[in-house]
């Protein structure tokens, strides 16, 4: 009689590994660790994503800096591994040229970022990868870009699954719309892993508008959360003590973990579950809340052109706005479904799926920042798993506890945060302004409001 998949998939003791390039704050680390795997070590070069990394993930050796003639063999010697095999190897390297006509667009130097994703998989003889990126990466032109990477990791000995996909958020327990590329591959003689099945099977998923979804809902997301423009705290700090709704939904209660599985397979954190945090406030003028107040729930507010939640609906997707070398201009944050302000950063973080123990920065630029460049934790932990039952492993809970690191890590300005790693500060005009100074009443979405109203 043959046996079941689970009866024949292999059980360790020891955690498979993964490697995370290009970790920002750890959402693709994130739901690994809770599918199963150990990350050992992150690669990030900005100082201040570093430290969020550092503080959430105490176990992960962080290595602070550019891919680009980073060593296989140094990644496991930071990591403390030796030469244990890597079962996946994970990241979402910026592709940006795509305007050489007649040429490989690979080998545009603006996409070497890419290759040195491929060199540094091949270097580590990691079993699979993952392969993350923009949507736009599929359409049109970019089209032989990713034909040449497909052929660039089979020069090196990986096969990648074919057709590749777009994932949307929405359709893995996320109340967000939010499409990414993912490319699956393995070594030849590895297994490819599948792509995971969608929790929620809604077709409009696929439209750039938020739909009623069979998943979680915005109200879901944040209902128990209380408003933040109720503790004056909130103005000058990020976290208070407080009271959150005693009734959170089943969405809201796995994220409080409340829940027997909320940790999945990944480890528990020592943390206070009473401290409302990553909730700095935003201070709007009189004029924005009223047209806040006036705009419908699923629509756009027509003057700062921000969109307004829908209780029964998802959130457009969230973005991460522009680094301090770009100019440090902020992503606008939707305006809360049922308060006549922008979300705060916990409340994007419920829309994304991350656990509330998880922190981000303090200020909300930085924080902002972080949850708009991370790939949601429910859906890396889909793909993670399907990772997993191609390599044959049955994943493990964890008994150990761990104890998340020193708050000041989430409050370091770029260059404090720069020193704490040894490395250099890259250039952020954004970060002068905020970094550790008392915030501003108000913030730069609120200006941009107000400018537009004063112009017409």
């Amino acid at each position: 009689m043959n046996k079941s998949i689970g009866e024949t998939r292999r059980k360790t003791a020891v955690r498979p590994i993964g490697i995370d390039l290009f970790a920002g704050a750890g959402g693709l680390s994130l739901g690994f660790e809770q599918a199963g795997f150990d990350i050992a070590a992150a690669v990030e070069i900005d100082p201040v994503h570093c430290a969020i990394h550092k503080f959430n993930f105490p176990q992960t050796a962080i290595i602070p800096k550019s891919v680009t003639g980073l060593t296989g063999t140094e990644i496991r010697e930071v990591a403390g591994i030796g030469n244990r095999e890597i079962d996946c190897v994970f990241g979402g390297p910026p592709c940006q040229g795509f305007s050489m006509i007649g040429q490989r667009t690979i080998d545009d130097p603006r996409n070497s970022l890419v290759k040195e994703f491929v060199r540094i998989v091949s270097e580590l003889d990691a079993k699979t990868f993952v392969f993350e990126n923009v949507k736009g990466l599929t359409v049109g032109k970019h089209k032989k870009f990713l034909s040449e990477l497909v052929e660039e990791f089979k020069t090196v000995g990986y096969e990648v699954r074919l057709k590749w996909k777009v994932l949307n958020a929405a359709n893995y327990g996320v109340p967000q719309s939010r499409e990414r590329l993912i490319l699956l591959g393995a070594k030849k003689n590895v297994p490819l892993p599948e792509y995971p099945s969608e929790i929620s099977n809604n077709p409009s998923a696929k439209q750039k508008i938020p739909y009623l979804p069979d998943g979680p809902t915005c109200a879901e997301a944040l209902g128990d959360l209380p408003n933040a423009d109720l503790f004056p705290t909130l103005i000058d700090n990020d976290a208070v003590i407080g009271a959150l709704l005693d009734e959170p939904s089943v969405y809201a209660s796995e994220l409080r973990c409340l829940t027997n599985d909320a940790w999945h397979f990944g480890y528990a954190r020592n943390w206070n579950p009473r401290i409302l945090t990553s909730s700095a406030r935003t201070s709007h003028t009189d004029i924005s809340k009223r047209r806040f107040s006036e705009t419908a729930p699923g629509s756009v507010e027509p003057i700062s052109r921000f969109f307004r939640l829908a209780p029964q609906g998802v959130s457009n997707t969230l973005r991460a706005g522009t680094d301090g070398s770009r100019g440090a201009f902020t992503s606008p944050r939707p305006i809360h479904y049922k308060y006549p302000r922008c979300i705060t950063v916990r409340e994007m973080a419920r829309l994304h799926g991350f656990p509330d123990w998880f922190r981000l920065h303090a200020t909300k630029w930085h924080g902002a920042r972080q949850i708009g460049n991370s790939v949601p934790p429910p859906m890396a932990r889909a793909i993670a798993s399907s990772v997993l039952r191609a390599l044959n492993i049955t994943p493990s809970r964890p008994e150990k506890t761990l104890k998340l690191g020193d708050e000041s890590l989430l409050k370091l300005e770029m260059s404090k945060a720069a020193e704490l790693f040894g490395v250099e500060a890259p250039n952020n005009r954004r970060d002068r302004k905020s970094g550790a100074k008392k915030r501003k009443q108000i913030d730069i979405e609120e200006e941009r409001i107000l400018g537009l109203a004063v112009n017409g």
